[in-house]
């Protein structure tokens, strides 16, 4: 029943009750991820974010920017919903990114124009969830919800509930199980979880910005802020001070305080401690004091960001047992790559901040090999709750024990699980099924939808049987070769590498094994040449090994026999290009559209210097310890040549049913010799009716979102494109696009066409010489 109230004659609903497929709670970028995800797939769609704006922690009230993957694994960077928005993001945004406390309301309005846009969705800002409404034991009928500052009280009927709250309101409210805190070591083995249980969480934080007046500006804090007068608290303690004009994620607190009842302390505190730390920068060290004289504080937060609370017992409990030994889960939907970060329980109030930090982010000790995780699959049924049958998670509130948080709390990880969820939920509403027997009846839909929609997954390829491209050939007007690339080169794609200063320049000597991929493009190698230099006044010897390799993030050090060995001699003098004579072919192994790594083993008196440029899909890393290799540098390419040229960007890439660097370079490029246009296209040997076409373009992918500045768009992403079809013995335009910039593309063919040939006709880039294309798919309807 509404109850009403007559103002100035017209009537006022207080309170009503709508009803949708789908209630998401929560709209953060896991609960966005997943209103969309599921809007688009047909559901009817409620979600409900108890601020302002959409976003969560990324958003401008908190202000952390999005982490994921790609900061520890080249090519790694989240896809899907998330991409679409942060794509976007850089493209409108006038303001560099920052570690923390630079985002704007150009990201809020980004995912506002995002859900306005979105049919079947419906949301409710400014709006909380205050009761849980059961339909039986095992299943929620409703959520019962506030309107802040409106009087207005709204009942939120459906039929499947995300709770992407991060506290895990709606869940605890329907007597799901949680836990919150530290498992102990004993409970399930694992090398980050201490000794002793315990109630601790990880803190919150909260964020400053700062603005350069041009003029020195004084700063005077308040008599209730900490005062800090020991340097040894930040700088024994692991807190930095890098960048003066952001953020520090080290402003953080949390016990004694208890992270959700005590929230509201925490914030006080965090803001005490926030500006006595302004004032130690402004007035106390005397290096930051010259450093910081022209800045001023123009911006402090008020929400304090979360990183940890309840988490809810699914239907499977993920352990860091499966974050380090990559398990391969039949329900895998999304995937995460940051490090197992766990900060320090108490934050600011405790001995010394998050364990990295405090070893000034070494990436060879002890703490750095054990934390050093992924890119990994994740389950869905870590986002099914055992308690409720339609109740499904999606966040930092899934279930995993408080070790295995430390890396999938992250947002860009918590999206796409926020993605898989919204995905599954609509799936399983076509289908009439529960959505807790989505992994039992229909995962392999929701993996093969994931994948459409623009998701990627580490251990899962493009097996749509709808997808007529599949039963397609592949051809190119021209394709790149791979000859290798050296320090001479230059970046040709306009912004691919982010440019640092001096980092060319940097010694690069051997003191570890480094690994450089190389894409096998045709089953003879004879020759490879790699650039080195000797500083000292002695030849000297390096060992050489070439390994076959599973993908891009094979970090075995010992990856198996080596195709090959040898040992190089280097003369004295800088930048010699030293040869191999392998002479491999597919008798010793040799196996085109795989990858196969060069590896110098470690000799300080020698150098192996980067390439001026980034060879797509060619990534290096080195050995850190404990038999395992991480990323080296930004991932890029390492000077070498190989002999014959590879055919590594061949047409038949657009067909491999993976849309990243991953196994193989799984990407289509022209020779950038040749002037554009220059197309890929399908053939069939029957006409197939198309009614749609699908394209995934490459860009965006190699570094992590924080790399790329104001108004960016991706260089090697298509600008101007055709679609044309060879129909009735001639080719026709069916449409053109202009302006491109995102990597992911859908167009509907008004009226379809029959036709037994198909292309992608590109005629502009966004600055890279040659085109590419990474998949085509194409659809009946």
């Amino acid at each position: 029943m509404e109850k009403t109230r007559s103002i100035g004659g017209s009537t006022v609903n207080k309170s009503s009750t709508e009803s949708y497929d789908v209630v998401v709670c929560g709209g953060g970028l896991a609960g966005v991820s997943a209103a969309v995800a599921a809007a688009r797939l047909g559901a009817s769609v409620c979600i409900i974010q108890d601020r302002p704006v959409f976003g969560g922690n990324s958003s401008s009230e908190v202000r952390v920017t999005t982490h994921g993957a790609a900061q520890f694994h080249a090519y790694a960077r989240e896809t899907g919903i998330i991409s679409e928005l942060l794509i976007e993001e850089r493209a409108a945004n006038h303001e560099p990114i920052r570690e923390n406390g630079w985002t704007n309301s150009v990201w809020d309005m980004t995912i506002y124009d995002m859900m306005v846009s979105t049919p079947n969705l419906k949301f409710h800002l400014n709006t909380s969830v205050t009761e849980v409404e059961m339909d039986g034991p095992k299943s929620i009928r409703a959520v019962k919800t506030r309107v802040a500052n409106a009087e207005t009280e709204l009942t939120i009927r459906g039929r499947v509930f995300i709770d992407c709250t991060g506290d895990g309101v709606v869940a605890d409210m329907a007597g799901c199980e949680w836990r919150l805190g530290t498992e102990s070591r004993g409970e399930f083995g694992e090398l980050h979880a201490p000794l002793e249980a315990s109630s601790d969480t990880m803190g919150s934080s909260i964020q400053l910005k700062a603005k350069d007046m041009g003029r020195p500006v004084p700063f005077r804090a308040p008599e209730w802020a900490v005062k800090h007068e020991d340097p040894a608290y930040f700088y024994n303690q692991g807190r930095h001070f890098y960048d003066l004009m952001a953020g520090f994620w080290w402003i953080e607190i949390g016990v004694p305080w208890h992270t959700i009842y005590g929230n509201e302390d925490i914030r006080h505190e965090l803001t005490r401690h926030a500006l006595g730390i302004w004032d130690w920068i402004k007035n106390g060290d005397p290096e930051l004091k010259q450093r910081s004289a022209n800045l001023a504080l123009d911006w402090i937060g008020q929400v304090p960001g979360k990183r940890e609370s309840r988490r809810i017992m699914g239907r499977y409990f993920m352990t860091e047992h499966d974050l380090l030994n990559l398990t391969v889960f039949p329900d895998e939907v999304a995937y995460g790559g940051w490090f197992i970060d766990l900060h320090t329980a108490g934050g600011l109030l405790a001995p010394t901040a998050e364990p990295a930090s405090a070893e000034g982010y070494a990436e060879t000790t002890e703490y750095a090999v054990k934390s050093y995780c992924g890119p990994y699959g994740i389950p869905l049924r870590i986002m099914l709750a055992k308690d409720a049958g339609n109740l499904m998670m999606a966040g930092r509130n899934v279930s995993v024990s408080h070790a295995a948080l430390g890396t999938v709390r992250v947002m860009a990880t918590t999206a796409l699980m926020g993605q898989a969820a919204g995905t599954a939920a609509a799936l399983a509403l076509q289908k009439g099924i529960e959505v807790a027997d989505v992994p039992d009846v229909c995962i392999k839909e929701v993996q093969q939808r994931l994948l459409r929609d623009g998701c990627f997954l580490p251990n899962v390829r493009n097996e749509d049987p709808a997808d007529l491209a599949r039963g397609a050939k592949a051809a190119a007007s021209s394709a790149e070769l791979v000859y290798g690339a050296g320090p001479e080169s230059r970046d040709r794609t306009g912004g691919f590498r982010k440019a640092e200063k001096g980092f060319m320049e940097a010694a690069e000597p051997l003191m570890q094994r480094r690994g450089q991929w190389i894409a096998v493009g045709t089953a003879q190698i004879r020759s490879l040449s790699v650039c080195l230099s000797n500083g000292t006044d002695q030849p000297q010897t390096v060992e050489a090994e070439l390994l076959p390799v599973r993908h891009i993030w094979d970090y075995r050090a010992d990856a198996g026999t080596p195709l090959a060995k040898t040992k190089l001699t280097v003369p004295p003098g800088p930048g010699r290009w030293i040869e191999w004579p392998v002479n491999l072919t597919a008798a010793d192994g040799l196996e085109p559209g795989t990858y196969v790594r060069l590896d110098l083993l470690a000799n300080p008196g020698v150098e192996w210097h980067m390439a001026g440029t980034v060879l797509p899909g060619h990534v290096s890393a080195y050995e850190m310890g404990g038999g395992r290799m991480r990323r080296y540098r930004d991932g890029g390419t390492l000077s070498f040549r190989v002999e014959p040229p590879q055919p590594a960007y061949g047409a038949a890439n657009v067909l491999s049913g993976v849309t990243r660097p991953y196994d193989y370079t799984n990407v289509w490029r022209s020779n950038p010799a040749e002037p554009l246009p220059q197309w890929a296209g399908l053939e069939w040997a029957e006409p197939q009716r198309i009614g749609r076409v699908e394209l995934t373009f490459p860009g965006h992918l190699f570094r992590e979102y924080h790399a790329y500045e104001p108004f960016y768009r991706d260089p090697q992403c298509p600008k101007d494109y055709a679609i044309e079809a060879f129909a009735d013995g001639e080719w026709r335009e069916l449409l053109r696009v202009q302006g491109n910039y995102q990597r992911r593309r859908t167009h509907d063919l008004p009226g379809g066409v029959t036709a037994s040939r198909l292309r992608i006709v590109i005629h502009a880039t966004n600055g890279d010489p040659s085109a590419a294309i990474a998949e085509i798919r194409c659809y009946e309807s």
